[in-house]
């Protein structure tokens, strides 16, 4: 059938097959292998690990994902069949390139580096919340605080009201104490301002003194 295997590297190789006419149908099977070893193993499909269709218009194909420094068999036939050993090669991949490193490299770092931000990310979130959750505790406290010391003061100026008002009642009490102490006869005048009625009421002269009065003319 006269395959080929050609631009092969470390994890490519490009396939390519000249078109059969007798292919009526519409795709054909690339198959390959890794560690082929043709005294072990046969011919058939199952003993392939991959398979590939590709459109019969094309006669070529380039097979990805292969490990360096690897054997290889590849086949391709038509209808699915059980390839012969004519449509098949054998070939063995190069050593990783300096290209294929560096960007391996290069995916590495990229990998590590999206993974670190992710937790960092992660990290951050978390102590955000952990700072806004013991600024919000914080804040309720003290308006509780607040809230507890109006009241206490509110407590205070009432006392303070009440018992300037009880020692302000005792002086006034003290002072009219001592202006009776002192006045005793405007308290008696006062009285008797009090009660007009005793005022009115007439002397009566008693027996003795009826006798004492002189009379005039004798």
């Amino acid at each position: 059938m006269g395959i080929t295997v050609q631009n092969i590297t470390g994890n490519t190789a490009m396939v390519i097959w000249p078109k059969m006419a007798s292919c009526t149908d519409t795709f054909y099977s690339v198959m390959y292998q890794s560690n082929w070893k043709s005294n072990l193993s046969r011919y058939s499909r199952k003993n392939f690990q991959k398979e590939e269709r590709v459109p019969t218009s094309r006669s070529s194909f380039v097979v990805e994902n292969l490990t360096p420094l690897t054997t290889y068999i590849v086949c391709v036939t038509c209808q699915s069949a059980n390839p012969s050993s004519d449509q098949c090669r054998v070939f063995n991949t190069l050593e990783q390139d300096l290209a294929s490193k560096s960007n391996t490299k290069k995916d590495l770092a990229l990998g590590i580096w999206l993974t670190s931000t992710v937790l960092l990310l992660i990290i951050a979130a978390i102590l955000l919340y952990g700072c806004l959750h013991l600024y919000c505790r914080r804040r309720r406290e003290h308006l509780q605080g607040q809230d507890e010391t109006s009241e206490q003061d509110h407590g205070k100026a009432w006392t303070k009201s009440t018992v300037y008002t009880s020692e302000e009642l005792g002086r006034q009490s003290q002072r009219m104490q001592d202006t009776e102490e002192k006045h005793p006869g405007g308290i008696q005048l006062a009285t008797i301002i009090e009660n007009p009625s005793a005022c009115k009421e007439p002397v009566m002269p008693t027996s003795k003194s009826r006798e004492r009065v002189p009379t005039t003319g004798q």
